[in-house]
């Protein structure tokens, strides 16, 4: 595995924790998962979005916070990782959920905690059509996400896309899935592992090798 630390990003039901499992598995690598149903807050907040954003929010940012810590004061190099989440994402959902007064007070919690947080190697960006969003997380069954607003869910997808067009952190690998399962197919899968294999600084797009020009 060229890079040791490779995040897997992308919105809600675009397939970031099977990726990180498939990748793990294939890199003999360690694999990390975001803090999400354990979340106290969370399905009062699909309910409610304006009275448990900030908790939810809050939550979210220190549980990622504490797990980013924990990974951090381990020894990192001894094994590859791969992470479905990125760390600096939280201001993505932050942005959207809170108002303004809570987003100030939520921004300066954060300037605490952002820079003690390793950056990654790698971060791919995965996206999809809304669609295809909302037909897989009818699929993974979550209880809370029974009635998911369709609406929140493409202003999500959007802050996500204006989020990476400005990202220049660490190299950036934008794939989008809506005709693609790294996970069922395994000519899929082979074509992303020799991808990462000539990841280059800044932002790449990638294109399966069967629409190539």
């Amino acid at each position: 595995m060229k890079q040791r630390y490779i995040v897997v990003e992308g919105p809600i039901g675009v397939g970031k924790t099977a990726l990180t499992r498939a990748l793990a598995k294939h890199f003999a690598a360690r694999s990390v998962f975001e803090i999400v149903e354990e979340n106290p807050f969370l399905a009062s907040f699909y309910q409610d979005r304006n009275k448990y954003a900030f908790q939810t929010q809050l939550f979210f940012l220190l549980s990622r916070f504490k797990q980013q810590q924990d990974l951090f004061q381990q020894d990192l190099f001894s094994q590859a990782t791969v992470s479905d989440y990125l760390f600096a994402k939280d201001r993505i959902f932050a942005s959207i959920t809170l108002d303004p007064n809570e987003l100030a007070l939520y921004e300066r919690v954060y300037q605490h905690l952002g820079p003690r947080v390793m950056k990654p190697d790698l971060v791919i960006y995965l996206q999809a059509r809304l669609d295809v969003l909302l037909a897989r997380i009818r699929k993974r069954g979550r209880d809370f996400e029974r009635k998911f607003d369709a609406e929140y869910l493409a202003e999500l997808s959007r802050t996500y896309n204006d989020f990476f067009h400005r990202y220049d952190e660490t190299p950036l690998l934008v794939i989008n899935t809506s005709d693609i399962d790294f996970v069922e197919s395994d000519r899929d899968f082979e074509e992303l592992i020799r991808a990462l294999g000539s990841i280059k600084a800044g932002t790449q797009y990638y294109q399966p090798l069967g629409t190539r020009a």
